[in-house]
């Protein structure tokens, strides 16, 4: 029975490991997939209004999150986890100094480190590394939201940021503008560009 419920459920399974990519471990990731999906199996009511895969997403992201915590071999979230929290602080103090949220250049020279790095470990907290917030949804939405963050991946540090900014920021195309020393021509038109990307991507 347990060997039908993970073959019916492994693209699941596959789908929630991309979030943990950095984890060199495939096989263990998996296993703690599956072991997650058998006790979300053995937990499940059919009296619940909930599907059984927006069930067992928690379950299975929970086991693989605590296989990861447990890995004391595992520094690059903590790495990257300690480097954003540096890079907040300096925004806040940053943000009372000037009166306004503070550019990357801004950060970056506030803080001596090489702007790509802001860039990257900024954004790596909603990229890659934030996995106590993803969200919960029944396997369509699931799988669908995944694919748009490994999509994302596909773009460059700018594209990044304007859509990021954009659309889970809720940014004006004009404060964007101001913050990286663009117009708003140009953001707009590099906003156009990373969209037809992520298009592409998903429809593949």
């Amino acid at each position: 029975m347990n060997d039908n419920i993970i073959k019916d459920h492994e693209r699941l399974i596959y789908s929630i490991m991309k979030y943990f990519r950095f984890y060199p471990n495939k096989d263990d990731l998996y296993q703690a997939g599956c072991l997650g999906l058998i006790d979300a199996y053995n937990h499940y009511d059919n009296s619940y209004n909930t599907k059984f895969t927006t069930f067992a997403y928690t379950y299975i992201i929970g086991e693989m999150k605590k296989l990861v915590r447990e890995d004391k071999s595992v520094k690059v979230s903590r790495e990257i986890q300690t480097l954003y929290l540096k890079i907040e602080k300096a925004s806040l103090l940053l943000t009372q100094k000037y009166m306004r949220e503070p550019t990357i250049k801004e950060i970056s020279d506030f803080l001596g480190i090489d702007e790509d790095i802001i860039i990257e470990s900024y954004y790596s907290n909603i990229v890659t590394l934030d996995i106590d917030e993803l969200p919960i949804a029944g396997y369509d939405e699931v799988d669908r939201y995944l694919c748009l963050k490994e999509s994302i991946k596909l773009l460059d540090n700018r594209e990044k940021i304007i859509i990021l900014d954009r659309y889970m920021k809720d940014k004006k195309q004009q404060d964007i503008a101001r913050e990286l020393g663009m117009s708003q021509v140009q953001v707009s038109r590099v906003e156009r560009g990373a969209l037809k990307k992520l298009k592409k991507q998903l429809v593949a």
